[in-house]
Parts: C-alpha cells; structure tokens; sequence
C-alpha cells in the first residue's frame, strides 16, 4: 500500500505540470494582435474566421473593403500589414474624389482569412449583420521603395499611411491620415484619394457599385442567403 501511495504522489506534479504546459500552449495559439477580435467573438455562433494565419501566402500585401451592415451601414477598410489586417470603420465608404475627406474609424486587427468572409453574423453577436465583399486586391507603398513594407509600417506608426491601391474597383494613390479626435486605442483617421489618373470629381461609386466583386450578389441577396457564381 505504501508503494501504491508514493507512486500516485509521484504522478501528481507531472500531471499538474502536463496541464500548466497545456494552458502555456493554447495562450500561444492567440497571436497578440488578434487578442481582441477573438474576445469580442463567439465562434461557436459566428461564421467569421478565428484566425491563424501569421500571413497571406502572397507576395503581394492584399487589402479587401467590405460592406457591412451592421447597426448602422458602413465600409470595412483592411490592410495587411504584419501578420494582420489593419482595420478602419468608413462610415460614408470611399470617395475617388481628392476634395472629399471621409472619416475612418480604426478598429481592432483581423485576421489574414477574413479576407475572404462573405456573408451573415448572427444578430446579438458583435457587428452583427451583413458582410458584403465589395472590393478586394493588393496594395504597396505609394512610391518606388527597395523596402516597401518598412515605409509602409514607418507611414502606419507616423498616421501618415500612404499607399497605391490594386482592387477591381479602387486603383491608384491614397493616404490614411490619423488626426487627434477620438480615444488613444480606437484613433480616427482620414481617408483620402490623391490627385491622380484614378481620381474622379464628382462621382460616388459607393452608389454606383452595389454588388459583391466575389460573388456579384446585392446585400438584399446575401441576407437572404442566395448564392450566385463565387469567383475566388
């Protein structure tokens, strides 16, 4: 008996040390800077990626814009930088008109995968609504750079982002400005088109293109749950 004791006291400390290894493992599995877009979601609910992709597998930095209506409507900004999409809330969406300054609401990182999200969160979950992908492509640095990505994260840090856009709707020069209003964690920013052969006065293509660049669905008929040809 006293044998079976001194080996179950034995066991203990590995089995106590085998769960604290697991605890260390799974707050790994949390990159730091998709800590926040986890805590706000519930994935058993939602379909949105949890996330996990450290990059995209492309050679090219890619951006999407998605449309979301979801408490109130407004456009997703997202630019990958790092290992995640820097995110910013546009309430108006983008303008190609230099004169027009639209106001972009930084949010929290997300992941690489939400590139791809298309589709409805459930009602009650956060931005609970539909998520329409309204333009999606690569971007750079704005000029001819040996480092691109080093200006791009020095123009990021700075508030001064300045970069050239390679969606099928949204092309050429544009700069992210950050500006003192709102809270140190969620900054506001500008978002601004440059003066270029892509700019044009006058036009709202946030009117003009209602569709999905994805699956050429209307937000009507994502909420609805149709699907149309996806062209990934």
């Amino acid at each position: 008996m006293a044998t079976k004791k001194a080996a179950s006291i034995k066991k203990s400390p590995k089995k106590a040390g085998a769960r604290k290894s697991t605890t260390r493992k799974a707050a790994k599995r949390t990159p730091p800077e998709l800590a926040e877009y986890r805590r706000k979601r519930d994935f058993s609910k939602t379909s949105e990626p949890e996330g996990g992709a450290t990059t995209s597998g492309a050679k090219a930095l890619r951006f999407v814009i998605q449309k979301h209506a979801a408490s109130s409507l407004h456009f997703d900004l997202r630019l990958e930088l790092d290992g995640a999409m820097k995110s910013w809330a546009v309430p108006k969406g983008p303008s190609l008109d230099p004169v027009v300054k639209r106001l972009a609401m930084q949010v929290e990182d997300h992941p690489i995968e939400y590139n791809a999200f298309e589709g409805i969160i459930p009602a009650g979950e956060y931005g609970g609504g539909t998520v329409m992908l309204w333009d999606r492509g690569t971007y750079t640095f704005w000029q001819r750079d040996p480092d691109p990505v080093a200006r791009l994260r020095e123009g990021y840090a700075k508030g001064d982002f300045k970069f050239v856009l390679k969606g099928k709707r949204l092309q050429g020069s544009w700069v992210l400005v950050r500006i003192k209003r709102g809270r140190p964690v969620k900054p506001q920013w500008l978002l601004i088109k440059h003066a270029d052969e892509f700019a044009r006065s006058g036009y709202d293509i946030v009117a003009q293109e209602q569709t999905s660049v994805a699956t050429d669905r209307t937000m009507a008929a994502i909420a609805a749950g149709k699907s149309l040809n996806v062209t990934r």
